[in-house]
């Protein structure tokens, strides 16, 4: 069995603010390479590196806003983040939830900082990662995947290296928490120092690692700092990653659906003409209705 290298690690962008509670890096797609074509069926990645907010009154976020054609995946690693959608879902996502929203033939969501969570402010992390759907279900009607922390699949490490937590796909036998339309496999890899965990996904699966906190190695000899991302090569199966410091690490790894990607905006398709109806449905009222 081959080893999968590092094919590059991406520095963090400048970041820019999503609506006002949101200040983000953007990963993918980027000027690394990371396009969607090359991290299919990754389409979008932003980071919300550890950030300050003070104390507020009014809640920052971002308001009704659309989707169609993919999924919204959001990792909360620091605060709390309300959210509201147009099909009925909505909740609170605390430290250490993911909210995986299919938004799929159209919906219209907005989310916050925590009405509580921002009167008292303070240090804010997270992740959104859009996850492409195929052709067929990308008419599919809209779910909406609240996972608590607690309910999230644990593998833990020998020797006191640390735990993995499995949020979709599979490790070391255990299924991760949230359903996929496609091969999808997202974990945090929390280690100790000096932890090491072994990975192996399919050579052909687009691959890359995230380090929230710490700094890490892969393969022994390829430094990873925090806040720095790493694209992994299609040249192998299995690669190691190994904690200098205590370090959190998130990996995904995704099977590519190899089709034609028409993306403007909100919304993500197949062709120009799906696009262009994708708007019209949106004009059309016919995401449903949710008050700003």
């Amino acid at each position: 069995m081959k080893t999968k290298t590092v094919e590059l690690v991406a520095s963090p962008r400048p970041p820019h603010f999503v609506g006002d509670g949101f200040r983000v890096h953007n990963f993918i797609p980027s000027g690394f390479r990371m396009d969607m074509q090359r991290m299919d069926p990754f389409l979008m990645f932003d980071y919300n590196a550890t950030h300050t907010f003070p104390p507020s009154d009014r809640p920052r976020g971002v308001g009704v806003h659309p989707h169609k054609g993919f999924e919204t995946v959001t990792i909360a690693y620091k605060g709390r983040i309300a959210h509201h959608d147009s099909s009925g879902g909505g909740g609170i996502i605390g430290e250490g939830d993911v909210q995986w929203m299919s938004a799929a033939n159209g919906i219209l969501h907005k989310e916050y900082h925590e009405t509580e969570w921002s009167k008292k402010g303070g240090d804010f992390q997270m992740v959104q990662l859009w996850v492409n759907l195929p052709a067929k279900d990308k008419k599919s009607p809209p779910k909406y995947q609240a996972i608590k922390h607690q309910d999230i699949p644990r593998h833990v490490l020998p020797d006191h290296a640390g735990t993995i937590e499995v949020i979709a796909g599979e490790h070391q036998g255990l299924t991760g928490a949230a359903n996929t339309f496609t091969p999808v496999h997202l974990f945090n890899a929390k280690l100790n120092e000096g932890g090491k965990a072994h990975f192996q996904f399919p050579a052909h699966f687009n691959t890359a690692l995230l380090v929230l906190h710490g700094n890490i190695s892969i393969n022994g000899n390829e430094a990873v700092p925090s806040d720095h991302m790493a694209l992994m090569a299609n040249d192998g199966e299995h690669f190691e990653v190994a904690a200098n410091s205590g370090a959190v690490v998130l990996i995904l790894s995704g099977e590519p659906i190899n089709e034609p990607i028409a993306a403007q905006g909100p919304f993500v398709m197949n062709t120009r003409e799906e696009l262009m109806e994708a708007f019209d449905d949106f004009n059309r009222g016919k995401f449903g209705y949710l008050e700003d």
